[in-house]
């Protein structure tokens, strides 16, 4: 049994839920972004899925809470000496991460009850959606592992980069993966593309996560803050400690003048092929979708200037963020709409 089985009905409210899953996943990569920028991820060094639901009550939950930070590299290093009332605005942000985290987790399965009851779902449909919410909740496991990093150790004050770009291109994946459902639930039927056209959408969806996730590390290591001239850094076209001395090759994941050098770069590459995909195809008949993402790969690049320049504003750096994040549903909904070869 396949999708097309599914009753108007059931595929029009599917969709309508879908969309509110989307949204909510969307402004949770936001709330993510701001709880980085606002070096609020470590204020909670517990992961507890069912008591953490609640934050302090009382004046000595708070105490507590407060006492199990102070022991963190974090404050010792760079935030010794911060008041109560300067600990609860870092606590709220990351409790209200978690908790927008366990309420989409709440919407997911109560909407997947809800269909399964009425009987609108198929088989394939049902693993799909259940596959949504196991992906869910290993984002959940990843996430205290990335917050683990940053408070077992007795001198990092940061979680590590690579645990942050894993935390946030599983969340773009399960994102993309509501929007690829969302199309497959649709009334717009795919017209067979050529193997080229097919190929060159896929490329450029990979390419465009390949460019978010450097783009977590340049986050992860606030290094967007680091260089911030522009078309060179520091003067040079290639930054020459782009090698860190006692990092090696570590310097690609840890790096800040590799990082940012790498999401420069990148960041062209995509901007030049999105642009060449959409004179390429233009007459054909994705040609207006090819020229969206041209569109949006451009103002992307822009703002990832404009942001750099400024360096990396909170306000900056989450649009670009945000943009990113929609780029990356313009690259998934092309690559959707190519899936048919001739």
């Amino acid at each position: 049994m396949s999708e097309t089985a599914i009753s108007p009905v059931a595929a029009r409210w599917i969709r309508r839920w879908l969309i509110l899953v989307g949204l909510m996943v969307y402004a949770m990569i936001l709330i993510g972004g701001a709880t980085r920028l606002t070096d609020s991820g470590l204020s909670i060094t517990e992961w507890d899925p069912i008591k953490g639901a609640l934050p302090p009550l009382s004046a000595e939950a708070w105490n507590d809470a407060f006492a199990k930070y102070r022991e963190t590299a974090e404050y010792q290093l760079i935030n010794r000496g911060m008041s109560m009332s300067e600990f609860q605005h870092i606590y709220w942000w990351e409790w209200g991460h978690r908790f927008f985290g366990r309420m989409i987790g709440l919407v997911a399965i109560l909407g997947i009850a809800l269909f399964a009851v009425r009987k609108w779902l198929t088989r394939p449909l049902l693993w799909k959606l259940l596959g949504l919410v196991a992906l869910g909740g290993l984002q959940g496991a990843i996430g205290w592992w990335m917050v683990s990093s940053g408070i077992g150790e007795t001198t990092r004050v940061d979680v590590a980069p690579y645990r942050l770009m894993t935390h946030f291109i599983l969340a773009l994946l399960i994102i993309a993966i509501v929007a690829w459902i969302w199309l497959d639930l649709g009334d717009r039927t795919r017209e067979p593309a050529p193997r080229a056209v097919q190929l060159t959408a896929r490329i450029l969806l990979v390419a465009v996560f390949v460019q978010m996730a450097a783009g977590a590390l340049v986050a992860g290591l606030d290094a967007g803050r680091s260089y911030n001239d522009w078309p060179l850094m520091a003067g040079e076209l290639v930054p020459s400690h782009y090698m860190e001395t006692g990092l090696g090759l570590r310097s690609l994941f840890e790096g800040r003048a590799a990082t940012q050098f790498n999401h420069r770069l990148l960041a062209y590459v995509i901007w030049a092929g999105s642009l060449a995909a959409a004179w390429a195809f233009r007459k054909g008949p994705l040609g207006r979708d090819f020229f969206v993402l041209a569109g949006l790969v451009s103002l992307q690049a822009v703002w990832g200037i404009f942001t750099l320049v400024h360096t990396a504003p909170m306000n900056l750096a989450l649009l670009h963020q945000g943009i990113g994040v929609i780029v990356t549903l313009a690259a998934v909904r092309l690559a959707w709409l190519t899936a048919r070869r001739v």
